[in-house]
């Protein structure tokens, strides 16, 4: 399975390196590697059906909504965590090699 890593490149590109505060709501490690599986899983499943880019621009916030109403969080708390995680690259690269590890499993699974 092939992973899009100019999506995190361009997240970390975008977060300011200020010190922000640890955000209110910060989702576990282990909550944060869930839904990044999950996103992922949702853009493989867009990008793999053959429609029209448009339609995939519209089709994807429909399934991410239904990622975060399924974790029970909101998108807020999700970006909110996201940015404060990309602050620590270390801590991020691990979060994905996690991410990736399940991934992996899962088409193992799958296979």
């Amino acid at each position: 399975m092939r992973f899009n890593y100019s999506i995190v490149a361009l997240f970390i590109a975008l977060v300011s390196c200020g010190g922000k505060e640890k955000p209110e709501e910060l989702l576990s490690e282990d909550k944060m590697v869930e839904i990044l599986v999950d996103i992922h899983l949702a853009e493989g499943f867009v990008q793999s059906l053959s429609i029209p880019y448009d339609s995939s621009k519209v089709l994807y916030p429909i399934l991410e909504k239904q990622i975060f109403e399924k974790h029970g969080i909101a998108d807020t708390v999700y970006i909110n965590s996201l940015e404060h995680y990309l602050l620590d690259a270390a801590k991020m690269e691990y979060l994905y090699e996690r991410t990736i590890d399940s991934l992996t499993l899962r088409e193992k699974i799958v296979q």
